[in-house]
């Protein structure tokens, strides 16, 4: 009965305990800089999000001429606007994944003008507070001031 013992394979109590230590010490040093940074990560999504809108909207206005009017609004890239001149050559099925218009990451409406202040159209998101300007994670993501 002794050989089988010795021949047996495994950990001990004390090889356990270590690898325990070890990923509590990890863990330890880890979560707390992923978990302290939702705030930067619903910005960047924000960021991503606008990007992906301008890239529809552009193959918006490649297949139609123009950009969606701010009346029209978004909602444009999902659906035929029932409003101004009929369009020829809306693609069947939208400009946006999943048909329709997303939410930005505080599950606000994304703010959409056309023309723009800044350029042909202006998008937006107003933040964890949904109000124009702010600091911190209340401030806006616009599409003129993504890099």
């Amino acid at each position: 009965m002794r050989k089988m013992r010795r021949n047996e394979k495994g950990f001990t109590l004390i090889e356990l305990m270590v690898v325990i230590v070890i990923l509590g010490i990890l863990a330890g040093l880890i979560v707390p800089r992923i978990m302290g940074r939702p705030d930067e990560a619903r910005r960047a999504k924000a960021r991503i999000q606008i990007e992906s809108i301008e890239t529809a909207l552009k193959l918006y206005k490649l297949d139609n001429g123009n950009y969606p009017t701010t009346e029209q609004g978004l909602q444009a890239l999902v659906e035929p606007p029932a409003t101004g001149s009929p369009l020829k050559n809306w693609r069947q099925g939208g400009y946006l994944e999943k048909g329709k218009v997303p939410k930005d990451p505080w599950d606000y409406d994304f703010i959409y003008l056309s023309p723009g202040a800044h350029g042909d159209f202006d998008l937006a998101s107003r933040g964890a507070d949904g109000e124009p300007g702010g600091e911190g994670k209340n401030k806006d993501v616009n599409s003129w001031e993504t890099d």
